[in-house]
């Protein structure tokens, strides 16, 4: 049973993350021939604050 997890910063609405499991799904059917019954896929939403790039958080830099 694969098992996807993606981080996410915060933002994104349930069509977008709804495409993000539908297409990893997917990618992973193909990749390991994988039943789709068989693939989880989690999503972790992160605050802007608790994720850092070059020192400063996603919220510091705008994003």
């Amino acid at each position: 049973m694969p098992i996807a997890q993606i981080f996410l910063v915060e933002g994104r609405d349930e069509d977008q993350k709804r495409a993000v499991i539908e297409k990893v799904t997917n990618a992973l059917c193909e990749a390991v021939a994988a039943p789709r019954e068989a693939v989880r896929v989690i999503i972790t939403e992160m605050p802007k604050t608790q994720f850092g790039i070059g020192g400063k958080s996603v919220k510091d830099l705008g994003r």
